[in-house]
């Protein structure tokens, strides 16, 4: 009996590893261990910050504007400019940040290839996801790591202490980098991570 019990305490200690290592246990883990940790990582991209003000946000927009570095974007409800050097391939930023209390709480960005065409499969959104994931990692650091969506298939996420980061294909064309101020912003129901297995 003793023998029995002994030979199934290796698998026991297999399956508490397997689990214990899933993408979704990976995330609980980081989330828990980086609010912990009190460090607040603000910065986004273009002087831009998780908890900069409405009215800072469209003053330094005005700024970046007059210096030719953005324009107005889809439908003039966003912010856009143009990257040349930091992906494979040029391609379009389109931003607008979500603000709650008066201080942006979110950064949702769109990456568009900009000779994107159906058939055209070398600036595809797979091909450009793979291009911004290796952006993000060199400006905040690579331990992003892989989970699964239902809807939106594979997607990486990093958090820093507030600031999460998140990265997923929208369809074909568009991959999308969202930041969020975790310490703001619940957890909405289309989640990256309340919806991955």
């Amino acid at each position: 009996m003793k023998t029995k019990i002994l030979g199934l305490f290796p698998i026991l200690i297999t399956i508490l590893l397997v689990n214990g290592c899933t993408p979704k246990t990976k995330y609980d883990r980081m989330l828990k261990q980086e609010l912990a940790s009190g460090i607040r990582h603000d910065s986004l991209f273009m002087g831009l910050y998780l908890g900069m003000p409405v009215k800072e946000f469209y003053t330094h927009c005005w700024e970046l504007n007059m210096k030719g570095l953005i324009r107005q974007g889809n439908r003039n409800m966003t912010v856009a400019y143009q990257i040349k050097d930091e992906l494979k391939y040029p391609a379009t930023v389109d931003f607008y940040p979500e603000f709650i209390d008066g201080k942006i709480s979110e950064m949702p960005v769109r990456y568009i290839y900009n000779g994107w065409a159906p058939w055209n499969k070398t600036l595809s959104a797979d091909s450009l996801q793979v291009q911004v994931l290796k952006w993000c990692e060199k400006r905040y650091g690579d331990d992003f790591i892989e989970v699964k969506h239902p809807q939106k298939g594979i997607a990486f996420v990093k958090v820093n202490g507030n600031r999460r980061i998140s990265i997923y294909k929208e369809n074909d064309m568009s991959v999308w980098v969202v930041y969020t101020d975790l310490l703001v912003k619940k957890e909405s129901k289309d989640s990256i991570i309340s919806k991955s297995k």
